[in-house]
């Protein structure tokens, strides 16, 4: 079974220049996660809402049109979808879907941000927090996969500049400490499973530089697996040959 994450910077423009279809024939995927679709249902296409083959499921913005938001498209029907963690200030933005599968828990998460100020710096570290107590609450019952764009890069392999960038979110201390607790918490980032010393492998690249033509990146799309389930999970790649967005997909095979 594969696995996929992506976060497209929005599910509207993968149908132009034949973006959604690359991805679907080049990924071939069993499940796929989506982040950032900025798009509610009646805005997007009908042959992106609903491919052949696929069951999806949405959360939007309850605050703003055109803004975050997260999608599961799934050949196998789940026997329950969750939409958000059960509190308001960090569902209203639509940032977590989750399906429950016979053997595991699937949790696509679009993290947010720290830019903007202080304040939204302090909800980034307040979602993170309450973020890891529900994983762990639904570990209870049985393992946990979570992925997404966790809009941090964990160590200074993860990104190309990492002098640079010490003061800038995305690689705070405080970001990357809770990553640590994820960690500690017994979660297994799949990828550096595989590859714990491969440089030069990231997810994200700024567009406005044209950072993607040099691989001037940061790798902030992870799968992370509860360890008691990590023994099933057999292959986790990038794949930055796929376009379409700022980001490229992840994935695993289980």
């Amino acid at each position: 079974m594969k696995i996929v994450s992506w976060n497209v910077n929005g599910l509207r423009s993968l149908g132009k220049n034949g973006y959604w279809e690359a991805f679907l024939t080049g990924m071939q995927p069993d499940i796929f996660c989506l982040q950032e679709t900025k798009a509610s249902l009646e805005q997007i296409p009908k042959e992106i809402l609903s491919p052949e083959g696929f069951s999806s499921f949405f959360s939007s913005s309850q605050t703003k049109k055109g803004y975050s938001g997260v999608a599961i498209y799934s050949k196998i029907q789940p026997l329950s979808v969750i939409y958000g963690m059960g509190i308001q200030e960090f569902d209203e933005e639509g940032r977590i879907i989750g399906a429950e599968y016979e053997g595991f828990w699937l949790i696509n998460t679009y993290f947010p941000n720290g830019g903007m100020g202080p304040d939204r710096l302090d909800y980034k570290m307040r979602f993170y927090d309450a973020f890891l107590t529900f994983i762990e609450k639904l570990r209870e019952q049985k393992p946990v996969i979570f992925c997404g764009d966790v809009n941090t890069a964990h160590e200074e392999i993860d990104l190309a500049r990492p002098k640079e960038n010490e003061e800038n979110t995305g690689f705070l201390p405080q970001e990357r400490a809770w990553i640590d607790e994820v960690v500690n918490a017994g979660y297994i980032d799949s990828y550096r499973h595989y590859f714990p010393t491969k440089n030069d492998a990231y997810t994200y690249w700024d567009l406005k530089t044209r950072a993607r033509d040099r691989n001037v990146g940061w790798r902030l799309d992870y799968f992370f697996i509860a360890s008691e389930f990590m023994k099933h999970v057999k292959k986790a790649e990038i794949h930055s040959d796929i376009y379409g967005s700022d980001h490229c997909p992840i994935s695993i095979i289980i």
